[in-house]
């Protein structure tokens, strides 16, 4: 790397924590103030960073765009598909990947169990919203504001005797879900399908996607499942890691 790009890129952390002025920049730096002014210079042309009316300078709206930009045309599919293959031939059982979309829970991926036994579910299809495990992680991290009003708007089929049944009921459990930081589906769609998921969270710490294992109860008990749990967070936290730009 030359020398003025890294000089550059270290100015960068340190407006990340507060405007500074062009003595301190230099002195991070540790170069004359005139060499700091140019760099200043140049990265203000560019719109990284804003000189403001006091002299001192901040990061620059164009590079918070330019991150954002970065952001939205990132595919958390792309990145977690290996991550997901590979959890299934470890454990054998269906791995789902999903998101949230304009108030609907959808899966963008799936590895087929390697059992007899398959899930009819499919890539780009609408999960049971009020059931599923997926479902509660992403719901469970979305502003209260939001979350009430969805919980509110929903209806509440009872697949089964263990559905949830209201939205009092489905807060709690979303309440319960973000606490912990992982979810379950234990019949609660259908009586003999369990189902373990962890949340994938972006650098901001937000969950952008879910991933789950899935069996059915002739395969694996829901306790084997559960068991499973570990592993489903460490490849969760992997993707993550590697969705955030953490992965080294």
């Amino acid at each position: 790397m030359s020398q003025t790009v890294d000089r550059a890129l270290t100015i960068l952390p340190l407006l990340a924590q507060g405007p500074a002025n062009l003595e301190q920049v230099a002195g991070r730096l540790g170069v004359h103030k005139s060499t700091a002014l140019r760099l200043l210079r140049t990265l203000d042309e560019h719109g990284i960073v804003y000189r403001q009316r006091d002299q001192r300078y901040r990061l620059g709206a164009r590079l918070f765009a330019l991150a954002q930009e970065a952001i939205e045309n990132l595919d958390v599919r792309e990145i977690a598909h290996p991550h997901l293959s590979r959890l299934g031939e470890q454990t054998g059982h269906t791995v789902h990947l999903a998101v949230y979309e304009e108030q609907e829970v959808l899966y963008i991926d799936k590895v087929e169990s390697r059992y007899p036994v398959r899930m009819y579910s499919r890539i780009g299809k609408p999960v049971a919203i009020t059931v599923a495990a997926v479902a509660k992680l992403l719901l469970a991290d979305l502003p209260e504001a939001e979350r009430r009003a969805l919980t509110d708007s929903l209806d509440y089929p009872r697949y089964t005797a263990r559905s949830i049944p209201d939205a009092a009921a489905f807060r709690k459990e979303l309440a319960k879900v973000r606490e912990q930081g992982w979810a379950t589906d234990l019949g609660g769609h259908e009586e003999s399908i369990n189902c373990v998921a962890a949340p994938i969270r972006g650098a901001d710490g937000r969950v952008v996607a879910a991933m789950s294992v899935s069996a059915p109860n002739v395969v694996v008990t829901a306790e084997e499942l559960l068991a499973l749990l570990p592993l489903v967070r460490r490849t969760a936290e992997a993707v993550s890691a590697e969705y955030s730009g953490r992965a080294g």
